[in-house]
């Protein structure tokens, strides 16, 4: 029996117990029915279910819809797909009467209906083409119809779903289905009354949009005549939905219309453009449109590119008028036709004039808010024209580039997509002679300068001819550079840098045109080969420029040179000719990069280690091998006379500015040539690297040797290198291995770590004592700080393991290495992967903590991987061991021992995971209070997942009483999480509702966002506690805060103008003014002077530098500020209404300014009442009654305010400085106080501070 079958049957069966009636008697049914298979000796197989159940509903035919018909074809429609086609074709007459009974018995269950839909669909699908001319077949064929068409939508859509897969798989040799003529004919007959049924078309119209079928030649004309209908009725819905119909039908159009039926019925889809402001039609429409021509070109090409210009013109003002999904679908639809309705033989015609014309309409100012939109399509026609697009878009490319170079445009990015196109597309010879740079002689003034175009022409260029850059771009490049000297001689610096740098971008420029160049034997000469050398010699800024297009050159031939495709722009014969001819001047610039290598710095040294490794790649071996001799050679002169650098000179900074050693760099060099070299020659490089790996005094040269090793043993299965290192490794390498473990430096380790990985890769059956000598080092490498050689370590464990897996026989003498002990007297220990953790777990009895937590962390990673291998008896062992540590006060040994059981809680099923829970939660909750090093979040995060995996209720059972407050937390934190994931997918849902493509975008960026570590074990091991940081506790406050925050900001951006995103734009333009005058509007130029965003909104007061004021800042308060120019202006307005006589009427506006209740703007337009001084009177005034009592008010004196003379004087202002603002003025009187004492209150016992008078002195003695 099936899987799929029984998995089905295996949920039934639990459905017994079940509380709902229906599904305990579908269970008894299944039950009773393989029960009687059982008792008749009948196989478990699909068709005996199915002989059973037929037997049952012919039994229970005429019983009524209340009978066991409905549950009998629940099970039929299940076990029905499992039976065999001859079966079912066998018994179709029986099934076919059977279920026409059901289907009319049963029309009003929906449940029933579904079942015998599905049983329909499986039978009819089963049927051969001469079943499907019986009546019985069409009849029932046509009750799916019918049901397609179902008021009720689960009945309608299990109908159009079975309709569909039907129509979608004829019968063979069929190519139309035997039905289509009956559908086309009821799809027909049900949209011609559409305007009196529209939900009946609405529904046909659906079950159309959903099929895939090729309908019949002589109905697909009326079938297209009645949906073309549907839009004049102006019903919405029904026109949108017959838009996408249409769309549908389309796929089967070319084989069943000719030439001039489809021209006709693309002229009346056309005829049928909805309003750019309806955007369901509009993108429907647009759909059908670029489907059709597309389809059209391949009936007739020449036609369907004659009518190319006017539908352009048609549909090009969507993407002005339209919203924006139809902007994009309008864009879609002409890049499509642009891209398909151009044949390659019409390229260079006149006709590409029209289309030309049709779209440079688009970079109009009415365009101005699609002008990206419009960049994209002459992007598209650049690349479609390729070649010819010279001359005939050289308008449009002046008209982008002066757009471009105007300093307000705001869409260069997409104006520079359109430059690199057309870049691409004619080439640099072309495209400059369209836009020159003017760079070179002096300039005129009508000549503009566009040294902007290099850096954009540098990452454009392929394919180009070198002739060109020899011959035109190589002398612009010296004439630059003789000026920038030029200028440097009349001591113009400022002047000479920019001539030295247009120099250099120039240069930039040969990397583009070395990316595959047709005429790489004409153009590639001695000569220009030899100026590329001096310039490697002489030009230090130039060398990277050179190397990386040299390194271009060499692996683009070399890569074709052995493709067999035939794909590119080379075919095999000339890339081979081309590799032989650069091979040519191989050993030449070999020897020139080599002593430019040995004469540079060590820091900058990796793009000359690519270009020697290109050129090795195409040089032949003789050649390689009288280098590396050569290498060699030199290599032992230099470590004749070589000295151990001093540290100074090991430092970063010195590197960067010296060359390093000579004895290192020829190193180097021999390790790069490595992968090239013959037997002899890898036997030096062999003794040399054995040599240096004995080098205690030097760290690098010891280092370098290691990683001539490594390099050799990391050479491909069969190569030279690793036969060689496969016959040495027993007799020298792995010996040397173990005697050198204790003096390796540091430096080292990571090279050293990567050569133990490949020779236990590569261990034969008696070299497995290698594992054990040299597991404790892979092991404490897991705990080096440098991040690489951790990782070459772990890596190394795991190799280890996966050779023990394979078997074998350790031989213990030879680990210990006591060579009187005879290796019979010793047993052998078999290899396994229990073997490689015991060996592991060795470490777990060292004395040092360091050691302890390494081993803990390559138990972690090797048990992670190996787990599937070990039984669970064995990981239980490991667990109880480890757990042992978890509660070790050592922080570092109960880090690593976390992670362990992290692992542990994701590797170890539930069933063994479960007994050892309680132990595993009193463990880690050691450390639930402890903040260093994260350990209370690592808690956490176990009994996360222990809470994920096992459920709250299991964990809650071990949980001690007195954490019960954070299983508590933990819980709230999960349904605040799901709350939050529920209100996100809701959000999520209605945005790509409204806002459709560019949801989705932003969804799939959300999503790409999370982290991951780039592998499994490091995703498990560190991949959730990100999500534990962000969800810890907060307080009440805490969350009001930030709601009160985000309140704020929420008004702030409003007020700013940043209103939300599914807030209303506001439609407009505006007019950008300069300093050069009024604007002229008929310049070409003043469409960048206008902006669909307020510029003012864009302005930003300029910050204001401090002024200077006796060598001091002075930071100046705006609101002062404001407040004494409106004094000022007062006192200015005060002035002139006296010298104008007018000093009896009243001035308002001065009393706003000076009255005690005055007020002003600050520069913000905010309205400030001045601040009043301790000194001011703001007491109100009572009016008098007469005459007298006013002049008597008058003349009554005033009391002295506090710090005041009886003028009025702030006392002490004699004393005051005129420059320091406050300090005390020296000179001539140096008082103690600013305030002179009233010689009243200087009587003894008249001074009292509170708690030193007598009295309480008095009191406090009595107490």
């Amino acid at each position: 029996m099936e899987a799929e079958l029984e998995q089905q049957l295996s949920k039934i069966r639990v459905q017994a117990t079940s509380k709902a009636p229906h599904q305990q008697q579908h269970a008894a049914m299944l039950l009773a029915v393989e029960e009687t298979i059982k008792e008749q000796g009948a196989p478990a197989e699909p068709a005996s279910y199915f002989a059973a159940l037929l037997t049952l509903l012919e039994q229970q035919a005429g019983t009524g819809p209340n009978g066991l018909s409905g549950t009998i074809i629940y099970l039929l429609s299940i076990v029905l797909p499992g039976v065999s086609h001859l079966m079912l074709r066998a018994k179709f007459s029986t099934m076919m009467a059977v279920l026409s009974q059901s289907l009319d018995l049963g029309s009003a269950d929906v449940a029933l209906l579904r079942s015998v839909i599905s049983c329909l669909e499986t039978v009819l699908a089963a049927q051969d083409a001469g079943s499907w001319g019986l009546p019985i077949s069409q009849g029932t064929f046509r009750s799916l119809l019918a049901l397609s068409t179902d008021s009720k939508p689960k009945i309608r859509k299990r109908a159009q779903e079975a309709v569909s897969t039907l129509l979608a798989r004829p019968p063979p040799p069929a190519v139309v289905h035997p039905a289509a003529q009956i559908t086309a004919r009821f799809v027909i007959d049900t949209l011609s009354t559409a305007k009196s049924d529209a939900q009946s078309a609405l529904h046909i119209l659906q079950l159309l949009k959903t099929t895939d079928m090729i309908w019949p030649s002589d109905e697909f004309g009326s079938l297209c005549e009645a949906l073309m209908q549907l839009p004049k009725l102006n019903m919405p819905f029904v026109t949108t939905l017959s838009f996408q119909a249409i769309e549908s039908v389309f796929s089967s159009a070319t084989e069943s219309l000719d030439e001039d039926q489809f021209r006709d019925l693309l002229i009346d889809i056309v005829d049928l453009k909805p309003n750019a402001n309806d955007p369901l039609a509009s993108e429907a429409w647009l759909k059908i449109i670029q489907k059709g021509y597309t389809a059209y070109a391949l009936i007739s090409p020449d036609a369907c590119f004659q009518s190319l210009p006017d539908l352009i013109d048609l549909i090009i003002p969507d993407i002005e008028l339209g919203k924006p999904s139809t902007r994009e679908a309008a864009t879609q639809c002409i890049w499509a036709t642009i891209r398909e309705c151009i044949p390659d033989a019409m390229l260079g015609s006149a006709g590409i004039g029209q289309v030309i014309k049709a779209l440079a309409s688009g970079l109009s100012y009415r365009y101005r808010e699609s002008w990206a939109l419009v960049f994209l399509l002459i992007a598209a026609l650049f690349q479609r024209l390729s070649k010819f697009a010279h001359p005939s878009m050289d308008g449009i490319l002046t008209e982008v580039a002066n757009m471009r170079m105007e300093s307000e445009f705001e869409l260069k990015n997409e104006a520079d997509a359109v430059l690199g196109a057309a870049v691409r597309a004619i080439g640099p010879q072309a495209f400059l002679e369209v836009l020159p740079l003017n760079l070179g002689g002096e300039p005129r003034k009508d000549q503009v300068g566009r040294a902007w175009l290099l850096p954009l022409m540098k990452s454009h260029i392929r394919n180009a001819p070198l002739e060109f850059f020899v011959d035109t771009m190589l002398p612009l490049a010296d004439s630059l550079s003789a000026q920038g000297k030029l200028f440097v001689s009349k001591g113009r610096d400022i002047e000479a840098k920019v001539f030295s740098a247009l120099s250099q971008q120039v240069w930039a420029l040969l990397g583009g045109f070395f990316n595959v160049p047709a005429d790489i034997l004409q153009s590639f000469t001695p000569s220009f080969a030899q100026r590329l050398a001096m310039e490697l010699l002489e030009s230090p800024d130039l060398r990277p420029t050179i190397c990386g297009a040299l390194q271009t050159l060499l692996v683009a031939v070399h890569a074709l040179a052995n493709d067999d495709s035939g794909v590119g722009p080379l075919t095999k014969q000339q890339a081979i000719a081309a590799q032989t001819h650069l091979a040519q001047f191989a050993p030449d610039y070999l020897a020139q990069l080599f002593n430019v290598f040995a004469q540079s710095p060590g820091a900058n040294r990796g793009y000359m280690v690519n270009t020697i490794t290109a050129f090795l790649a195409v040089i032949t071996s003789d050649d390689i091998n009288a280098t590396f001799a050569r290498v060699c050679a030199m290599l032992d002169e230099a470590l004749k006379t070589h000295k151990p650098p001093a540290a100074a000179e090991m430092t970063e900074r010195y590197l960067e500015a010296h060359a390093p050693p000579n004895a290192h760099t020829m190193m180097d060099l021999a390790i790069i040539m490595t992968p090239y070299l013959d037997t002899e020659h890898s036997l030096m490089l062999v003794r040399a690297a054995h040599m240096l790996a004995k080098q205690n005094d030097d760290q690098i040269l010891q280092k370098k040797g290691y990683k001539a090793f490594s390099r050799l043993a990391e050479q491909p299965a069969g190569s030279v290198a690793h036969q060689l290192i496969g016959s040495t490794m027993g007799a020298q390498l792995i010996p040397m291995l173990i005697e050198s473990a204790e003096s390796v430096a540091i430096s080292s380790r990571r090279e050293r770590l990567s050569l133990i990985a490949s020779l236990s890769r590569n261990l034969a059956d008696d070299q497995l004592h290698f594992i054990p000598a040299m597991l404790s080092e892979v092991i404490l490498g897991t705990k080096e700080a440098n991040e690489r050689a951790r990782s070459v370590a772990f890596d190394a464990l795991l190799t280890m393991g996966k050779r023990m897996s394979q078997g074998g026989a350790i031989n213990m003498a030879a680990v210990t290495g006591d060579v009187s002990i005879d290796d019979s007297d010793m047993p052998q220990q078999l290899a396994n992967t229990e073997e490689f953790f015991k060996m592991i777990a060795a470490g777990l009895a060292a004395q040092t903590p360091h050691m302890i937590s390494a081993t803990i962390a390559a138990i972690s990673r090797a048990l992670f991987e190996f787990h599937s291998l070990l039984s669970m008896d064995f990981v239980v062992e490991l667990l109880s061991t480890v757990l042992m540590f978890v509660v070790n006060n050592n922080r570092e040994i109960a880090k690593s021992s976390l992670g362990f059981v992290k692992i542990i809680a994701i590797i170890l099923p539930k069933e063994v995971l479960e007994p050892h829970l309680g132990e595993i939660v009193t463990s880690i909750l050691k450390w639930s209070h402890e903040f260093k090093n994260k350990m209370r979040l690592k808690c956490r995060h176990i009994l996360d997942r222990l809470v994920r995996r096992l459920g709250l209720d299991a964990v809650e059972k071990v949980m001690p009483e007195e954490h019960m407050k954070l299983l508590a937390n933990m819980r709230k934190r999960q349904q605040r999480s799901k709350r939050g994931k529920e209100a996100t997918a809701a959000g999520g849902q209605q945005q790509r509702a409204e806002g459709g493509a560019t949801a989705q975008v932003e969804a799939a960026a959300s999503a790409s966002a999370k982290k991951t570590f780039g592998n499994a074990y490091e995703d498990v091991l560190y991949g959730s506690e990100s999500e534990l940081e962000d969800s810890d506790d907060e307080e009440p406050n805490t969350m009001a805060t930030k709601s009160a925050a985000k309140g704020r900001g929420a008004k702030t951006d409003r007020k700013n103008g940043n209103a939300p995103a599914s807030s209303a734009k506001v439609s407009g333009a505006w007019i950008k003014e300069d300093a050069e005058g009024p604007l002229d509007f008929l310049d070409r130029s003043a469409f960048t002077h206008f902006s669909t965003a307020n510029p003012s909104a864009k302005e930003r007061r300029a910050p204001v530098a401090p002024k200077m004021k006796g060598g001091k800042f002075v930071f100046e308060d705006p609101e002062e500020e404001a407040r004494k120019a409106a004094a000022v202006a007062a006192m200015a307005a005060a002035a002139a209404a006296q010298a104008g006589g007018e000093a009896d009427g009243e001035d308002y506006y001065l009393q706003s300014l000076t009255s005690k209740d005055a007020f002003y703007h600050t520069p913000g337009q905010k309205v400030k009442f001045p601040k009043r001084k301790a000194g001011d009177d703001d007491d109100d005034v009572e009016m008098a009654s007469d005459g007298e009592d006013a002049q008597a008010a008058q003349l009554k004196p005033v009391p002295a305010k506090r710090g005041k003379d009886n003028s009025g004087n702030a006392v002490g202002r004699e004393f005051r400085s005129k420059k320091a603002k406050g300090d005390v003025k020296r000179g001539n009187i140096d008082p103690f106080a600013y305030i002179p004492l009233n010689p009243k209150s200087m009587k003894k016992g008249a001074i009292s501070v509170k708690g030193n008078s007598k009295k309480e002195k008095r009191a406090r003695n009595m107490k």
